[in-house]
């Protein structure tokens, strides 16, 4: 290695950033060669910077390129490079396991690891996600919920903090936005979460939009735990309908699933949960529908003790003995 290169000796270099429509703009970008670690792995990186348009704040790579390959994102916005969502709606839908490690260390060694898995098979900036095998309802809400036009209201500049403290004396001269901050939720967010699909709050709001819009609004009694599925085919079993149910939620622990209920004669079945986050999360996964043996099944929650008395005893009723 030549003497002016010594110390980049485990850089990864590139001559082009992984980016979304969006992050890119339409500006051209300028490299900038210094030893920035990733925001995900720890590793350093050749780090991009470039002002995306006209009155717009200049923006940097945060992550590597192999990370991006990893979850097949850009390497600013860390959104999905398909469909324009947060890591934890695009797994969600897909039932996509989060197999990175969160040491320091273990990142560092299995992004190494994954490297030279796509050197060896010549992928260039071919994703490293595997999705191939995601069920059609999964895919279906992806549809629904991709955004595929660009957003450049994301390109803004960041808010002004003098103005907001009343004390900015630049007027129209001051390069950022002079507006009032917004405190909610949605203002607390950070790379690993965002990346690794994890207590994401706009994952969250969008998930959850989504599935009240699909019929699936969690109910006020906070005691329901069940979720109700119906059009079974005659071949699912208890076993084969725990089995789908836990591969369909890798975010939720097999444990916190209580029981499954199979009502063979009637072609349904109660999925009942340990807690109400882990329900929550199943009916934002289901809300197009649960996958069984090529049958998609029709979801929605159970009833509430209270209603129990209102309504026929298969359908209401969470925990009935088959």
């Amino acid at each position: 290695m030549p003497k002016l290169d010594i110390n980049k000796a485990g850089w990864e270099q590139s001559e082009f950033p992984i980016l979304c429509e969006t992050c890119l703009g339409d500006n051209a970008f300028s490299k900038q060669e210094y030893g920035r670690s990733c925001g995900t792995c720890a590793r350093p990186f050749t780090v991009f910077r470039w002002n995306p348009g006209t009155a717009m704040r200049f923006k940097t790579t945060v992550i590597c390129q192999t990370c991006a390959k990893i979850k097949n994102v850009c390497q600013t916005c860390l959104l999905d490079l398909e469909y324009g969502l947060p890591t934890q709606v695009r797994d969600t839908a897909l039932a996509i396991e989060n197999e990175a490690p969160t040491s320091e260390i273990n990142r560092e060694y299995y992004a190494q690891n994954l490297e030279g898995k796509a050197s060896s098979r010549l992928e260039g900036n071919k994703s490293l996600l595997d999705s191939g095998r995601a069920s059609s309802a999964g895919k279906d809400m992806l549809k629904q919920l991709a955004r595929t036009d660009p957003y450049y209201k994301r390109n803004r500049p960041h808010l002004c903090s003098f103005y907001a403290k009343g004390e900015c004396k630049r007027g129209s001269e001051c390069p950022y936005r002079h507006e009032l901050p917004v405190e909610n939720e949605l203002s607390k967010q950070n790379i690993q979460d965002r990346y690794h699909g994890r207590s994401d709050p706009v994952a969250r709001k969008i998930l959850s939009t989504h599935a009240a819009s699909m019929g699936l609004q969690p109910p006020e009694d906070q005691s329901v735990m069940s979720l109700f599925l119906t059009s079974l085919p005659t071949t699912a079993t208890e076993q084969s309908i725990r089995t789908r149910v836990a591969q369909s939620l890798p975010a939720v622990q097999p444990s916190q699933i209580k029981s499954v209920v199979h009502v063979a004669k009637s072609r349904c079945a109660f999925v009942n949960f340990k807690d109400r986050q882990s329900a929550e999360l199943a009916a934002q996964a289901w809300a197009n529908g649960l996958e069984l043996e090529g049958t998609t099944l029709n979801v929605k929650w159970g009833r509430g003790k209270g209603a129990a008395s209102k309504s026929p005893p298969v359908s209401t009723t969470p925990e009935v003995a088959a």
